[in-house]
């Protein structure tokens, strides 16, 4: 009886959500883990470049976890938060146990994740019933910043300090991922390190400098350089190599007046990290 089962396939589901929450709270996770992503607060935060179609696409529901233009009736793994869906919900269900074909669902993709645009019922139906994928026709939308399947909305508003970093130092596609902060304010503290290095640069060579080649420079004779040695004398610690060089490069301007880098700096600056260690310990 596939409208019975239906029946208790939307009760179950609605009970797996309620449980759901109730676990994360448990865990003492924060509360918006388990949300239902918002596709235009996340294209904000990313920054829009383009979008096309990308056509025909089997897609893994568990990647699907985010909606253009619904409310939040479902939550990140589309189970249903709400009765206001049941009836519609039971009735795809009953049609899929009953071996009905669907139409392919809506998405649109951003890096690793997927948006619902139509199919929300189908999809969530599809998760309740234990499928893995779901056939799809998507549309890939690029943004400044890419989007990892881990992503939450309390990410949100360090992603958009990330895109707008980006817009001000214009590294490669490729080394983007090396630069990693967790306090979005950092990133505009940073970019400005960044500009006024160039700034230095470029009088020091007599010759203006474009944002993408001050970038790149900064990042060959500046970052990376630093970064090894700070790996090298173990002054990365538990922060993000991002974060530990601005750490370095804050004391060691307080400490010797100088933007400059070599051994004796570096020796300076690693015997005052060690003793700020040994007096936080």
């Amino acid at each position: 009886m596939p409208g019975v089962d239906a029946q208790h396939d939307f009760l179950r589901a609605r009970r797996h959500a309620t449980l759901a929450r109730l676990a994360a709270r448990l865990r003492g996770e924060p509360n918006d883990v388990g949300v239902i992503l918002p596709y235009e607060e996340v294209v904000a935060a990313l920054g829009f470049v383009s979008e096309h179609s990308a056509g025909f696409a089997v897609v893994a529901l568990e990647a699907i976890v985010g909606t253009v233009d619904r409310g939040r009736e479902f939550d990140r793994s589309f189970r249903p938060t709400s009765g206001r869906v049941r009836s519609r919900w039971e009735h795809i269900a009953a049609a899929m146990r009953r071996g009905e074909s669907m139409p392919p669902v809506d998405l649109v993709r951003i890096g690793e994740i997927y948006f619902v645009r139509d199919g929300h019922h189908r999809v969530s139906v599809a998760r309740a019933l234990g499928r893995t994928d779901i056939d799809a026709y998507v549309t890939d939308v690029v943004t400044r910043v890419g989007a990892e399947r881990t992503i939450t909305l309390a990410d949100l508003p360090v992603k958009s300090h990330e895109r707008v970093f980006f817009d001000r130092v214009p590294l490669p596609d490729n080394a983007r991922a090396e630069i990693s902060l967790s306090d979005p304010w950092e990133y505009g503290e940073l970019a400005e390190a960044v500009e006024a290095w160039g700034f230095r640069s470029a009088q020091d060579r007599g010759e203006s400098i474009n944002r993408r080649e001050a970038a790149y420079m900064w990042l060959q004779n500046e970052y990376r350089p630093v970064v090894e040695m700070l790996r090298e004398a173990d002054l990365i610690g538990r922060r993000t190599e991002t974060e530990a060089y601005m750490r370095v490069s804050a004391e060691r301007y307080r400490l010797l007046r100088t933007h400059r880098w070599d051994e004796d700096i570096l020796a300076r600056v690693i015997e005052d990290e060690g003793r700020s260690r040994r007096g936080r310990h």
